[in-house]
């Protein structure tokens, strides 16, 4: 997987290489389920990722952040490390909350991970961060990330199948929206019956998309994201 990433003159705290190791510490999740779509981010991937929300456009440091589907946490924990203020992990399943706790406390990141669905996430953030079901179980189940996501931040970082690419900048247009685009290749390992391969090789697109408003976020307004545990 190789991306190519423009940084600004931003101090640099920690080596892109060296985030990805300790990102990599963090254990898949070793029973995944097949409705969730449950694909650990690659620690090279989301290590680009971060670097890019964070040295390129100024959307973690300091920054209130949010991963939505967070999985074993790779996302939210890279946020806290490259020095978000403030960083909520929200995932359905019950055990993604507990090894991504483990996984935060193991590697001094301060993240609230919270178990309950996306749907019911409500509040305000500055960047939302999310690798979300690609939506090959459940039809569009991407779109309904994507329609939380934006409801909730200014900045959305998002991974989705580079298939879908024309439909999403379709979707996003109707709603006023455009996004910055680069393409990567993840590889997803064996992890259910239905895999012929060892790994399979999947191409995506990062998507950054920024609503009109990103630039008139207050602290005033960027109280904790509040999700409701009870869902």
């Amino acid at each position: 997987m190789s991306v190519k990433v423009e940084l600004s003159a931003r101090p640099i705290q920690i080596r892109k290489h060296d985030l990805a190791i300790m990102l990599q510490k963090i254990s898949p999740h070793p029973s995944p389920k097949v409705t969730l779509e449950q694909y650990t981010t690659p620690a090279d991937l989301a290590a680009e990722i971060l670097f890019l929300a964070c040295y390129s456009h100024d959307d973690i440091q300091h920054k209130r952040v949010l991963d939505l589907g967070t999985g074993t946490g790779r996302l939210a924990i890279g946020a806290s490390i490259l020095g978000a203020a403030y960083v909520v992990g929200v995932d359905l399943d019950a055990d993604s909350i507990k090894l991504a706790s483990a996984a935060a406390k193991s590697l001094g990141a301060c993240v609230d991970f919270v178990l309950g669905d996306v749907g019911v996430t409500h509040g305000s953030v500055e960047t939302v961060l999310m690798n979300p079901p690609f939506g090959t179980k459940k039809p569009h189940a991407d779109l309904r990330f994507l329609e939380c996501a934006l409801r909730l931040g200014n900045v959305v970082y998002s991974i989705h199948k580079s298939s879908t690419r024309q439909f999403l900048k379709g979707w996003l247009h109707n709603r006023g929206l455009n996004a910055q685009i680069i393409a990567a290749k993840i590889e997803i390992p064996h992890q259910h019956s239905y895999h012929r391969k060892p790994k399979q090789t999947v191409e995506v697109d990062v998507l950054r998309v920024a609503r009109g408003n990103e630039s008139t976020c207050t602290q005033a307004g960027l109280e904790k994201a509040v999700v409701s545990r009870s869902a």
